[in-house]
């Protein structure tokens, strides 16, 4: 038996009002209870899939002082390259074992300016690591907003409630390169344990051990997709604004067996994100009298800035 429940967002999609509300009711009880879930019937096909892997493999395979060039600072940081050690988990010392890329929106010069956001980089040497990039960040956004739609009916919210909130936001495709473990690490991960900053998380790439996730038992599973899904998870943002009616879950990409430290391994999230100005203060359906509100109210833009200063991207 998987350990995360698994979805068809063909039933959401589908005209059956069955399917739909059951799609929906099981998405709701699997982020009430996990915060994770297996998601089939995305806008990825297999073609996409090994093509974004052929790229970013041979990005991460440049030299250094390549790579390097792609290297920005503060919160431009937010795109182009981040190399290796650089973020750690929340509160740890030692530094992730990896080293990544972000790709962000695709907007025209005045939205930029409008939204405050850094622009893509153009990797000159691999020009379709960026033709690409930008084919799997519009499927994933495309995907997640649906998922979200399906969130907000289990919340007895309007369907496209989070819709203005999100088009056009702040969201990050994240390609990972775990590079081979040469020595044992002292005290260090491939990715510590932690929970993720923003609204909810779509991951390629768990189709091997190494994702783990901390159950309300206090026991770290593996997450595990099948080669179709794709793994989605809540955020501390939506968990927040829900008042953890979804669960954020703690995470963690572990080492792997001695045996196993020549490979790489390589994932790639995209991290949904709300536009800046969008209020993350506690929705008022998610506060009763056995559930006090747990948040002082934020912006998102404040609490994405509190967080990357907290990992050490800031």
């Amino acid at each position: 038996m998987p350990n995360i429940p698994s979805v068809d967002l063909n039933n959401f999609l589908s005209d059956d009002k069955l399917l739909r509300n059951n799609f929906v009711k099981k998405l709701g009880k699997a982020y009430n209870e996990i915060g994770f879930v297996a998601l089939k019937g995305h806008f990825l096909n297999e073609q996409v899939i090994r093509n974004i892997y052929k790229s970013i493999k041979a990005f991460f395979n440049l030299p250094q002082d390549i790579k390097n060039k792609y290297e920005l600072e503060g919160f431009s940081g937010q795109r182009g390259y981040t190399s290796f050690g650089k973020e750690h988990a929340k509160g740890k010392e030692h530094g992730d074992l990896k080293e990544f890329w972000h790709f962000g929106q695709y907007l025209d010069d005045y939205e930029y300016s409008q939204f405050g956001y850094p622009k893509n980089i153009y990797v000159k040497e691999i020009p379709e690591f960026n033709e690409i990039g930008k084919t799997v960040y519009k499927a994933l956004e495309k995907t997640a907003i649906y998922v979200l739609r399906a969130i907000s009916l289990y919340l007895d919210l309007d369907e496209y409630h989070f819709d203005k909130h999100v088009i056009k936001g702040n969201s990050i495709l994240r390609p990972i390169h775990y590079p081979p473990i040469i020595t044992k690490p002292k005290g260090a991960e491939r990715a510590a344990a932690h929970g993720d900053i923003n609204l909810i998380t779509l991951l390629i790439g768990a189709h091997g051990k190494g994702l783990q996730v901390l159950t309300n038992d206090g026991e770290w599973i593996d997450a595990i997709a099948e080669k179709d899904e794709i793994i989605i998870n809540v955020g501390d943002m939506l968990s927040r604004y829900t008042n953890n009616k979804l669960k954020s879950t703690i995470h963690k990409v572990v080492n792997p067996p001695k045996d196993q430290w020549k490979k790489s391994r390589y994932s790639i999230p995209f991290f949904l994100h709300p536009i800046g100005n969008m209020k993350l203060n506690v929705l008022d359906s998610c506060i009763d009298k056995d559930n006090p509100k747990k948040y002082e109210d934020i912006s998102a833009h404040d609490f994405l800035v509190q967080r990357l200063k907290e990992i050490g991207v800031l």
